[in-house]
Parts: C-alpha cells; sequence; structure tokens
C-alpha cells in the first residue's frame, strides 16, 4: 500500500504541525531561512527524541506497510541458504530494494502528498494571517483599551512576520503621520505600515533622523498600545541594524526615559504600600527598561569594532539616565523619596550582569572611569549611599528576622507576586550598587575614584571606610526566615559581601588597598576576640556570619601576602586581643571551636559547618612551611584527631537517622581533609603520622584523587605534590598501596601503554610514536617517578618482592603492583614476556626508561641489583641482541633497545660527577659512525675507560696550603675563640684556594674540629665503643652492602684514593658502623611488613670519609664514633638517627628521618621565600624539593657532584654548622634554576634532576649566599635543629614560638 487517503493527508498534515511546533525553538533561533533548513534537514542527528515524534513513527509504518513484502523477497534471494548475513549482503538487499518499482511508486505518491500537505498548510497560515489583520482593524477605535498577547516588548521575532518594499517618498509620509498632532488611528496605521516595512529599507532612508525624533515621541504617548508598537518596532529594527544605528536607538529610549523621569514626579511606596509592575505606567517603563537592559547586554559584543565615540555616546547617554536625581541623599525611614531608573534596572538586572560586561575588556573599561571621574562620580557615590542606609536600616531591624528581599509585609499586605514594596525595592537597589561597586573596587583606576564625600560625612569617604562598611553589613544582617519559600541564597548580604572580599583578594593591588589594612582586619577579628573574652558577639546571625567570616579569612591566608599579615604583622591594633597576632587569635578560636569551649555561642552556633570554615582557614596556613613553623606550638593536628575519634559522638542537629548518617559523614570528611592537608609539608606529615590517622586521610585523599575533585577552591594543582610528599616516608607509601593508589596508577598506567582508550572510535590506526615516552603515557610515567622517587618508597613496594617469572603472559593479563611492572615492562628476558606486549618496543623502552630514573637512587639501584640482578638481565639481552643466531659470532644490532640498555648499565656501572664521567647519548648520530660508544657487554668493567676519567686529571690537595698552616699553628686546646678562627680561616680558602680542601688537609680539619666540638658542646652523650673481634666477624653484611662496597671501591680507585685490597677495609668498616649504630637503636615492636624499621641501603657518609681517609678504616672509625656525639651527625649521617634512641618514641618508629622532616623542611621553606620561582616551577610539576634533596643529601651527593665538592659538602656541615646542610641545598637549586624552569615547561622536570648531574656547582661560588641564609635564618633552623630529641608537640607557651 502506497497510496494516501484524504484521511491520511488531514493526519499528516495534523503531524507536521506537531513536529513544527516541537522544533520552534530550534527553527525560531535560525538566523536564516537556509539555517532552519539545514536545522530540518539533520533533525535526526541533533534531536535524541527525534525517532519519538509522530510524524516520524508514522512514516516508518507507511515504509514498512509498502516495501516489507519487497524486503522480505529480496533478503531470501540474497541469503542462498545461509544463515548468517555479512554487510555486504546487507548493503546488496538495501541496493536491491531502493531499485525496485515499489519504492520509486512510494517516494513519488509521498512527495506528491506531502507537497499537498505543506501547500495546505502555507494557504491556512496566510488565512490566518489575513484575519487576523482584519481583525485589528476593527478592532482599531477600541485599541486603547485592548492588551497585547504578550506582555514583553522584544519576544516576537521578524521570523514570524512578512515585509513589503517600501519607497523613501512613504517613508517620508509615514513620519509626517506620526507626529503628535496627528490623530491616533492615523498613528496607529503609520506605525502599522513602520512594523511591516524591511528594517534596512527604514534605516537606511534620508528621512531616518526625523522619523526617529517622531518615535521617541510616540513612545512617551500615554497610549499603551503606541508606545509598545514603538518598543516592539525598535527591537525588530535594532537586531538587524549596524552598531552606529543601534546607538541612536538606544540613546532615543534612554533620552525619552530621563525625560520622563524628570517630567514625573514618581516615588516609592511609603510603609506596607507597593509599586504594582502591571500598572500602566509602571508596565511601560519597565518595558523600555527592559530594552535598554537588553542593548546593555548585547552592545559589548560588537562595539569595539566601531569608533570609540560611539561607544562612549552609548555610555554617557545611560550614566545620564542613572544619574537623574543625584542630589537626593539619604533618606530616613517613612519619608517620601523618588522613584530613579535605577531602581527599576535593578529589579530586572538585580546582579548588574551589563555593568560586568562593560567592565570586560579595557577598551570600555578605559571610557568608563573617565568619564565616572569627570561627570558621573555620583554614580559611585549613589551607590555608597545605597550601602550606608542598607546598613543603617539593619540596625533598625536588629529584632526582625525577616529575609532580604522578599519581607513578611508582601506576605501580609500583597497578595500579588506583582507588588514590589519600598523595602524591597531598596534592596534590589542595594544589591545592584553592590555588584557594581564590586567591579569598580578590582581595578586601579576604579580605587582612584575614592575618597569620596558622602553626604551627612564629615570625612573623606575612603576605601577602608567602605569595606569596613560591607563588612558590617554582614554581621548586622538579621536572620533570613526559613519558611519563606522565596529565600535565595545567592542575594543573601553575607554571600553577596563574601564573594565581594573574595575578589579584591584575588589581585595582589586590590588586596593591599583594600583589604591588608588595619582596620579591614580588625573588623574581621573583633567578633573572634569578643567571643574568645567570653562576651557577646555583636552578630545578628552568628554561625552563618561566623562561617562567612572563616570564608573571607582563608581567602586572605590563601595569598602570600595574606599568609605574611596574618603570621608576622604586629602592627595590628587588635582590641582587647592581648598582644596576640592575628594567626594566634584565628588558631585559639578554632581550637576552642573544636573543644566546644566558647560559653558565648549556643551549641547550634558551634556547628561542624563553622568548626569546619575556620579548619579551613587555618588549613590555608599550616599547609605551607612558613605557616606551620607558627601554628605548630598549637597541636592544631591534635585537636583534630581527638575530634575524628569523637564523631561518632557528637551532638547531631537532626535526630533523623538519614540526616545524622549524612551529617556525620560531612563532618568526618572535613576533620579528615584537614588532617590531611597537613601532608603537604615534610614537618606537617610527620604530625599527621603521628596522629594515627595517615592511612585514613591517604585513603580519602585517594577517594578523591579517583573522582578528579579539586583539592579546594583556593587550590591551583590538585594532589600531586601532596602524593609526592607522602611517598617520600616510608608510612606514606605504604598508606597508597593500602589505599589502591599504587595498583590504580599500574593499571592506568598498562591501559594507555598498551590496550589504548577502550571508549575511543578507532576511525584510523594508531599512529606510531616518534617519542621514547608518548605524549599519552608522559603523565603516568611522571607519577610513577613522583611514587618511586624516594628509597623508601621503592623498598616498602619491592623488598622481599619476587618477579612473577611466569612461562606464559595472557594478552589480558594486566599488572597490579610494581614488582609485576617490572616483571612485564623492564625484565623482558623472555620470548613469552616479548610476546606478552602489542607494543614491544615502545613498552620496553618505556620501562628502560623508568628504570634509568630508579636507578639515580643508588640505594634503590641495589636493592635492585641485589633482588633482580638487573645487570646481568640487560648484559643478556644486550647479547642476545645479535645479527647471527647463537651459536654464531654476529653483530650487534643498533636499535633504540641496545642504545637504551647500554646508556642504562653505564650509569650504574659508572660512578661519578659531571667532570668524572660520561654517560652516552640515548639517540644515534647522523653520520658514517651513528653510535661511537663503545657497548656495555661485560660487568663490573666497562670495555673502554671512554665512560669515566684518568686519575691523572684530578687536582691533588696542596700539602702547604693556608689551611693546612693554620691547623699546624694553632692549638684548640688553649685558644677559646679557636672555632671562629677557624671558621673564618676555612672561608678564606674556600674563596682563594678551594682545591686544597681535600685529602690530607681536609681528613686533618675534620679530625681537629670534631675534637674541638666533642671537648666543648657534645650534643649527644658521648660514644664510648669498643667492640670484640669476635661480635665483628660474626657480623654479616647484607648483599645490598656488598653491592654498595663494590661501588665505594670502583669510584675511589678512579680517584686515585685507594689502593688494592680495601675492599675487606671498607667491609670492616661498615661492619663496626653497623654494631655501633645498632646499640643506639630503639627498641620497638617489629614486624616482617614494617619497613621503617631496617635501614634502607648504603652509609655513604660512611663511605665517603673512607675515601677521605685514603682508605683507613680505623681511622674512620674512630672519627665517626667521635663525630656521633654532635649534632651535625644527626643531619650529615642518616645512618646515625634511624630508630635512634635519641628520638622521640613516635618519630623513632615512624622512621621517618629528620633529615627530610627537619632539613627538607627548611630547604622548601627559604626556597619559597629566596628563590620563589624554583619553588613555583615544583609546584606545577607535581615534584617536591623536599624528595630531591632527600636524594642528594642520603648519597652525599655521589654521581651528582664532582669529588672536590663532596668534600666541601662534608667540610661546610661540619665546619660551618648543621644548618648549611638547609642552606647547600638552597644554594644548589638557585644554581640550577634557569634548568629547572625550561624543564618545567617541557613537563620533565622530575627526569632532569634525577638523571643530570649539577654541572658548574662551586661551593667558592656561593659560600656568600650561604652566610647570607645564615643571617636570616640561622637562629631559627638551628633551633629547631637542637630540638629533634625534643617532643615535637605544642609547648606551653604557644605565642613565644
Amino acid at each position: 500500500m502506497s497510496h494516501f487517503s484524504s484521511d491520511d493527508e488531514a493526519e499528516l498534515q495534523y503531524l507536521l504541525r506537531q513536529l513544527l511546533k516541537s522544533t520552534k525553538d530550534r527553527i525560531s533561533g535560525a538566523p536564516s531561512i537556509e539555517c532552519a533548513e539545514e536545522i530540518l534537514l539533520h533533525l535526526e542527528e541533533t534531536d535524541k527524541r527525534f525517532h519519538n515524534y509522530e510524524l516520524v513513527r508514522y512514516l516508518r509504518q507507511h515504509v514498512d506497510r509498502s516495501l516489507g513484502a519487497v524486503v522480505e523477497a529480496e533478503t531470501e534471494h540474497g541469503a542462498g541458504g545461509d544463515a548468517g548475513g555479512s554487510a555486504h549482503d546487507i548493503h546488496a538487499v538495501t541496493r536491491r530494494t531502493r531499485d525496485s518499482a515499489e519504492y520509486k511508486q512510494m517516494m513519488q505518491t509521498l512527495k506528491n502528498t506531502m507537497s499537498l500537505v505543506v501547500e495546505s498548510l502555507i494557504n491556512k497560515f496566510e488565512e490566518d494571517q489575513l484575519r487576523k489583520e482584519e481583525t485589528d482593524r476593527e478592532n482599531l477605535p477600541g485599541a486603547s483599551e485592548s492588551r497585547f498577547n504578550d506582555n514583553c516588548s522584544d519576544s516576537d521575532s521578524s521570523f514570524n512576520h512578512s515585509y513589503a518594499f517600501i519607497k523613501q517618498e512613504q517613508l517620508q509620509a509615514l513620519a509626517e503621520q506620526l507626529d503628535s498632532s496627528q490623530p491616533k488611528e492615523v498613528r496607529w496605521e503609520a506605525l502599522q505600515k513602520l512594523c511591516c516595512a524591511p528594517p534596512s529599507d527604514v534605516l537606511s532612508c534620508e528621512t531616518w533622523n526625523s522619523l526617529r525624533t517622531s518615535l521617541s515621541a510616540v513612545l512617551d504617548d500615554r497610549d499603551p498600545d503606541l508606545s509598545d508598537k514603538v518598543l516592539k518596532f525598535f527591537a525588530k529594527t535594532s537586531s538587524s541594524s549596524p552598531f552606529n544605528l543601534t546607538r541612536e536607538i538606544y540613546s532615543s529610549l534612554a533620552k525619552s526615559l530621563e525625560g520622563y523621569f524628570l517630567s514625573h514626579k514618581l516615588s516609592l511606596p511609603i510603609g506596607s504600600d507597593g509599586i504594582d509592575v502591571t500598572r500602566p505606567d509602571i508596565s511601560r517603563l519597565l518595558k523600555q527598561m527592559r530594552l535598554i537592559n537588553d542593548f546593555q547586554k548585547e552592545m559589548p559584543s560588537f562595539w569595539i569594532r566601531h569608533p570609540e565615540k560611539y561607544m562612549e555616546e552609548v555610555i554617557e547617554s545611560t550614566f545620564s539616565l542613572l544619574s537623574v536625581h543625584p542630589d537626593l541623599g539619604l533618606a530616613s525611614p517613612g519619608t517620601e523619596k523618588a522613584l530613579e531608573p535605577v531602581y527599576l534596572l535593578a529589579l530586572l538586572d538585580i546582579k548588574a550582569t551589563w555593568f560586568n560586561k562593560w567592565m570586560h575588556s579595557y577598551y570600555s573599561r578605559a571610557v568608563i572611569f573617565r568619564l565616572l571621574e569627570r561627570k558621573y562620580k555620583t554614580l559611585v557615590v549613589a551607590a555608597v549611599q545605597q550601602c550606608l542606609q542598607h546598613l543603617t536600616d539593619c540596625k533598625h531591624r536588629s529584632h526582625q528576622t525577616t529575609d532580604d528581599c522578599f519581607s513578611t509585609e508582601q506576605q501580609n499586605s500583597s497578595s500579588h507576586w506583582s507588588v514590589y514594596t519600598r523595602r524591597e525595592l531598596e534592596y534590589a537597589f542595594f544589591v545592584h550598587s553592590l555588584c557594581v561597586l564590586g567591579k569598580v573596587l578590582i581595578y586601579t583606576n576604579g580605587r582612584k575614584l575614592f575618597p569620596i564625600k558622602i553626604k551627612k560625612h564629615k570625612d573623606p569617604f575612603s576605601l577602608t571606610d567602605l569595606v569596613v562598611t560591607l563588612i558590617n553589613i554582614m554581621y548586622q544582617h538579621p536572620q533570613p526566615s526559613r519558611t519563606d519559600p522565596s529565600h535565595s541564597v545567592s542575594l543573601a548580604p553575607r554571600s553577596l559581601v563574601t564573594e565581594l572580599l573574595w575578589m579584591l583578594c584575588e589581585q595582589t593591588e586590590s588586596a593591599v588597598e583594600c583589604i591588608y589594612q588595619s582596620p579591614v582586619i580588625e573588623t574581621l577579628l573583633a567578633p573572634l576576640i569578643r567571643l574568645l573574652n567570653g562576651e557577646q558577639a555583636k552578630l545578628k546571625c552568628p554561625a552563618r556570619t561566623l562561617t562567612h567570616i572563616a570564608d573571607v579569612l582563608a581567602r586572605i591566608a590563601s595569598t602570600d601576602r595574606g599568609l605574611a599579615l596574618f603570621l608576622y604583622d604586629k602592627n595590628l591594633d587588635l582590641a582587647n586581643s592581648k598582644g596576640l597576632v592575628c594567626v594566634h587569635v584565628i588558631v585559639q578560636f578554632t581550637q576552642r571551636l573544636l573543644d566546644k569551649d566558647l560559653p558565648s555561642l549556643a551549641q547550634s552556633e558551634t556547628s561542624p559547618a563553622v568548626c569546619g570554615a575556620f579548619l579551613f582557614a587555618c588549613r590555608q596556613m599550616y599547609n605551607t612551611c612558613e605557616g606551620l613553623q607558627v601554628l605548630r606550638p598549637y597541636g592544631l593536628h591534635t585537636f583534630i584527631a581527638a575530634a575524628l575519634k569523637e564523631v561518632p559522638i557528637w551532638g547531631f542537629l537532626s535526630h533523623n537517622a538519614a540526616t545524622s548518617a549524612q551529617y556525620y559523614l560531612v563532618w568526618e570528611e572535613t576533620l579528615q581533609d584537614s588532617l590531611l592537608h597537613f601532608a603537604a609539608t615534610p614537618k606537617g606529615l610527620l604530625l599527621l603520622h603521628n596522629t594515627g590517622a595517615l592511612d585514613d586521610c591517604v585513603a580519602y585523599m585517594y577517594s578523591r584523587f579517583i573522582k578528579k575533585l579539586q583539592v579546594s577552591r583556593c587550590e591551583k594543582f590538585g594532589y600531586g605534590v601532596m602524593v609526592t610528599q607522602v611517598a617520600a616516608t616510608a608510612p606514606g607509601v605504604m598508606a597508597l598501596l593500602n589505599s589502591g593508589y599504587v595498583q590504580a596508577l599500574v593499571i592506568k598506567l598498562w591501559s594507555v601503554l598498551e590496550c589504548g582508550r577502550e571508549d575511543l572510535r578507532v576511525v584510523h590506526p594508531k599512529s606510531t610514536p616518534m617519542d621514547p615516552i608518548d605524549r599519552s603515557c608522559l603523565k603516568s610515567f611522571l607519577s610513577l617517578v613522583n611514587l618511586l622517587s624516594s628509597t623508601s618508597a621503592v623498598w616498602a613496594l619491592l623488598r622481599g618482592q619476587p618477579l612473577p617469572q611466569k612461562t606464559a603472559y595472557s594478552l589480558r593479563e594486566v599488572p597490579s603492583s610494581i614488582a609485576d611492572l617490572i616483571d612485564r615492562l623492564i625484565a623482558v628476558d623472555s620470548d613469552a614476556k616479548i610476546n606478552s606486549l602489542f607494543n614491544y618496543e615502545q613498552s620496553h623502552t618505556f620501562g628502560l626508561r623508568l628504570l634509568s630514573v630508579l636507578c639515580c637512587n643508588l640505594d634503590s639501584f641495589l636493592l635492585l641489583e641485589s633482588q633482580y640482578a638487573i645487570c646481568s638481565m640487560l648484559l643478556r639481552c644486550q647479547k642476545e641482541n645479535v645479527t647471527e643466531p647463537a651459536g654464531a659470532q654476529g653483530e650487534l644490532i643498533l636499535d633504540a633497545l641496545s642504545v637504551e640498555r647500554n646508556h642504562v648499565l653505564v650509569r650504574v656501572c659508572a660512578v661519578g660527577g659531571p667532570s668524572e664521567r660520561r654517560l652516552p647519548p640515548r639517540a644515534l648520530q647522523e653520520g658514517p659512525d651513528p653510535y661511537p660508544w663503545p657497548m656495555f657487554l661485560s660487568y663490573p668493567s666497562p670495555p673502554s675507560q671512554c665512560y669515566t676519567l684518568d686519575a691523572a686529571m684530578l687536582n691533588n690537595s696542596k700539602q702547604d696550603s693556608e689551611i693546612s698552616a693554620f691547623l699546624a699553628s694553632t692549638n684548640p686546646a688553649k685558644e677559646e675563640r679557636w672555632m671562629a678562627a677557624c671558621r673564618k680561616q676555612y672561608c678564606k680558602a674556600m674563596s682563594t684556594a678551594p682545591t686544597s680542601l681535600t685529602g690530607t688537609v681536609l681528613s686533618q680539619l675534620l679530625e681537629t674540629v670534631v675534637s674541638v666540638h666533642t671537648a666543648a658542646e657534645p650534643f649527644f652523650p658521648p660514644a664510648h665503643y669498643k667492640a670484640e673481634d669476635s661480635s665483628v666477624k660474626r657480623a654479616e653484611l647484607s648483599s645490598v652492602q656488598q653491592l654498595g662496597i663494590n661501588i665505594c671501591v670502583r669510584y675511589g680507585r678512579s680517584l686515585g684514593l685507594l689502593k688494592e685490597g680495601c675492599t675487606e677495609e671498607l667491609a670492616l668498616l661498615l661492619k663496626h658502623t653497623h654494631l655501633f649504630l645498632s646499640a643506639q637503636r630503639a627498641s620497638l615492636p617489629t614486624h616482617p611488613t614494617d619497613i621503617q624499621n631496617i635501614h634502607q641501603g648504603q652509609d655513604w657518609l660512611a663511605a665517603t670519609l673512607f675515601l677521605v681517609m685514603a682508605g683507613d678504616a680505623r681511622k674512620t672509625l674512630c672519627w665517626l664514633v667521635e663525630f656521633s656525639s654532635l649534632l651535625c651527625s644527626a643531619f650529615i649521617w642518616p645512618a646515625r638517627m634511624h630508630n635512634s634512641v635519641h628520638l622521640p618514641a613516635e618519630v623513632a618508629a615512624s622512621g621517618i628521618p629528620p633529615v627530610y622532616w627537619c632539613t627538607a623542611h627548611y630547604v622548601e621553606m627559604l626556597l619559597k621565600a629566596e628563590v620563589p620561582l624554583v619553588h613555583s616551577a615544583f609546584r606545577m610539576s607535581g615534584f617536591t624539593p623536599s624528595q630531591m634533596c632527600l636524594q642528594w643529601l642520603n648519597q652525599c651527593f655521589w654521581n651528582y657532584l664532582n669529588w672536590p665538592e663532596i668534600c666541601h659538602y662534608v667540610s661546610t656541615c661540619v665546619v660551618m654548622g648543621p644548618d648549611y646542610q638547609v642552606y647547600v641545598c638552597v644554594a644548589v637549586l638557585k644554581h640550577m634554576q634557569p634548568d629547572i624552569l625550561l624543564h618545567t615547561q617541557s613537563q620533565d622536570l622530575q627526569v632532569y634532576l634525577k638523571e643530570e648531574p649539577i654541572v658548574g656547582f662551586r661551593f667558592q661560588d656561593h659560600l656568600a649566599f650561604m652566610e647570607e641564609l645564615e643571617c636570616k635564618y640561622g637562629s631559627m633552623v638551628l633551633t629547631d635543629m637542637k630540638h629533634i630529641t625534643l617532643c615535637i608537640e605544642p609547648s606551653a607557651d604557644p605565642q613565644t614560638h
């Protein structure tokens, strides 16, 4: 059946009409008919409801009836008895069906029928239009009593009207007919014809100016129908006219409104009376003001393409309109006040969206500020006066609890939505003024408008006065009514003021001029000080207001200038604060909130929401090193941990079980989040560990991390830095492992490296990556580097973990641990592993690059080599990578993998600084010999000396140096100020002859200085060590230590410092130091999984001193035993303090070394103050300076500095003091600043810092800078270093810190 009956045609007509109605919004929004046609043609692609339209369903049924039999016949014919059908068969059936006679007949019939249906619809539409015009003419005499169907001046669309061409003579006649002297019927008819004329003809006519004047006159006509008709004409015409004509229409409207307000003395209602917006005169004004507001919002999008004078005319006409009645001043409640245009504009655009758009670009902003300064400063004055008036009204309504703009007056006295009381109009004007002032104040030229002269104020009104007034509005606004359904939080004064203050804090200039002023800070802290003193705070709604105060304080503290103001500024005159700095007021208030120790506040006013807000403010301070330094004595972490334990018994606000559960969960997460941010700094991480909540906080962080939630509204970066900080310690990395973070990271890496995105539609083959680490894998690679950067992390995740080494691997088998990842990507030494990789070369290269980064940490390399024999595996793979099969003498194949393996082998076997070893490149070079470097095919000695320098190239120390003469000519025991003289002589020698401070001279200097310090001021009790030979012989060195001995001996021989037979001497030294330090270790409960109870890796300081003492084990041991009583040993000798009895029990149990939570902490603190660009670079990269410094210091800069500089590092810390360890790290990072910034931009900072040596760094060039740092920070750093043996919990008097 392919024919349509008359009933079918009628049904089709109805269904087509329904389809057009459903898509009316899409079609009417099209800028042209062609666009509308395109929308309909592609409706199936863009409208998800397409197949639910009745017309589509009807047509589908019709196709089934017409072609069902044909399709079945063709399907059976094409299948030929085969049960399956391929895509080719389906296309063949479709082609034959479309070629059939039935299909052609159906399409022809459908086209004819639809043409008839569309033609019928068009005819019916034209008839309806004619009938409507006749009805309008018949009702013309009574038009003044009629009402248009739409109440909006610009709601109609030119898409629904047809135009007729019009001549210039006709337009001239229409202009004359619009004269006010003409009868109403004549003017109405002229407006009808004008609306039907094409806008382009009207705007381009020679009589447009006179026509515009006549239209403006009609606009002021008392007859609403005539004025509405003009408004519609203006709205439609402006949408299709150039800007120069649009601004004329806009200026006409503005001047018309200005004249109306000046001539008609409209007044605001008094008492409970209101303004009804449906009243004809008010309705007409609102329609005109709405059209003006629509113009205001649209014009900024295109006025930049026109001369500035056009834009200035628009802005000036707007300001002129809003300046009507500029000198009315403040009115007392109950007196009559004029209704100004700004009130109506505020009703239509209460948050001043138009002004925000005008202020967006400098092009218009400059004109606005120029006009405000020269002619219209009264607008700013009026806005400020309105804020003062609102504050006065709030004080007068001190006992009322009504809402902001929808008061109970409206509910009691008016039953209609269209009536606005005076208070509501005043409030709308206040909100509008507040939004305008907020935009003005964030710009320098806007702030230059102040101070201003305010009526009833003797002194000029300054910026500070304005901000204090706004804060007082936040304090004095009454409690909003909860029963009011019209309440809007976004329009509440507290929210608006808080938002404005936040905007001012975001820019340094506006914050300094507006926020960081004593009266502002004093006003913000005044309620807190009163509550701390047991007095009542002058707040109308304490709970909500305190929350907003905390939000503002948090925003201030999140900036560097604001943080410094809170921490150090003692010039603030805080009334009744007992001389406290701002930070002390905030922290004490937060502590007492958590303890519920504020008698002046009711229990409902100390809710978790208020506590959480103040904890967030404190967090902005203690998540920085300098902030934690000030807050640490208060022990805020212990208060938060105690509150977290009491969460189940916290008093809930609701007895409803579901509400209580949600309430409990939110409060628990708030406390966990607050505790978690202690992990942003090294010392804070130790405090967090001591609370026992580290695992829970890391699990909470992971739950937010996988949801990709923002850290907080004040943080610009994610959890990357915090994860890296946590992963630097053994407890932290175990918490990450238990939370599931490590497994998720491995699985994600595997998915991007081997699987690709499953939800990505593949339309072409994936391109072969050209870089060793593809961009798609770079983020996962850097995350792995951050996780495995520290020795603690590698040992915690890999110690005792064997590689799977399976005989077969499924292609769908995904690694879930770091050991699995090493097995699949690094130790690829079997055909099963090779065949299990989709991208063998790329994935194995990825693994070798990761191995290279891991092996830069010598202790990590020692673990990998001792457990997995990494070097043997790489050498075996190199030997198998030949051109001939096994058994034949083939040539080594030069490819990306063999070159990468050679680089790794050289890196792990050749030891030395930038001038002591050469690493082969990772890429082939052009020319006849693409890789001139010899391949590393034997272990441990390389085939050639091209990778290490000869010992003869190193300078030997001079025995006749000044420092040796000083040591020989003085007697430390008889001279009181010998140490000061020694420091002075050392600095002189460092600057003039640094090469003399090596070898015998250095060993003599170190022995003398340690003896003097031990005799004068030992920090730890002097040790007496005497080990029996039997106990030393029974002591066994681990495989890690034995491998470390080989590295040390190899390095010493390459430098010419050690002779044959020194391996046993170094082994003996390490046995003695192990026994000596074991006697000073605390007795802690051990568990096989407690990695923190095991010293990880080699004793690199002992090895360094062994080389300094030219391989003399007994001399080195005596020096170390004597050195162990000095404070310096706690920092430059990491093995000394591992689980030491001298540390507090909880610190020793954590396994976190002082070099991390003290030295690295101060490195980050000083780096932010002295080298801020480097500090920011680390933040942006997700890496931390503490991670890198921990690696440098643990291995005494081996492989990073040349041997003379390593000697200078040890001697500088011993002679100048342990605090110089901090200054050395800061100086190194400052020296590397250009390269750090460059590699931050290329997103490989972590890899660069770990793989590359510190080129060009000499202590003699940076010693003066270190001395400057000592002058600035020496007392603070050294004092904290001396407190490492004390409990790090709060002191008795926090303010003295």
